[in-house]
């Protein structure tokens, strides 16, 4: 029963990330800096030099929680950079603009209106 605990928690992290990571790019899309939340997923985003073979010039790299908290505003992103769960090179690895996330601002704005309106 605890392994298949284990492995349905892991599965919503790798989902939680993979979208996490998907609203960043849609955010900020471009080429310029590589996000990667090993092993759920990596994502290319803000604008500027496209990179095409090996290691991007610009690279930010942390944990699934880590990456979790500062998508959700849990986690201040010079706080994580600071205590070392951020690693970060290259002058344009920094996403500290863009955290945290809009998750579902748009969705839950549309049913606000919607139920102020059905109520008057």
């Amino acid at each position: 029963m605890r392994a298949a605990t284990a492995e349905s928690d892991r599965d919503a992290v790798g989902l939680a990330v993979r979208y996490t990571l998907q609203v960043l790019a849609e955010a900020a899309p471009g080429n310029s800096v590589e996000v990667r939340v090993p092993p759920f997923g990596a994502v290319q985003c803000v604008e500027g030099p496209r990179h095409t073979r090996g290691t991007p010039p610009n690279v930010i790299e942390l944990d699934a929680q880590t990456w979790l908290a500062l998508a959700t505003g849990q986690q201040g992103w010079h706080d994580a950079l600071a205590d070392g769960r951020v690693h970060a090179s290259g002058s344009r690895a920094d996403v500290s603009a863009l955290l945290p996330l809009a998750l579902g601002t748009s969705d839950s704005g549309a049913r606000d209106e919607t139920a102020t309106d059905a109520g008057q």
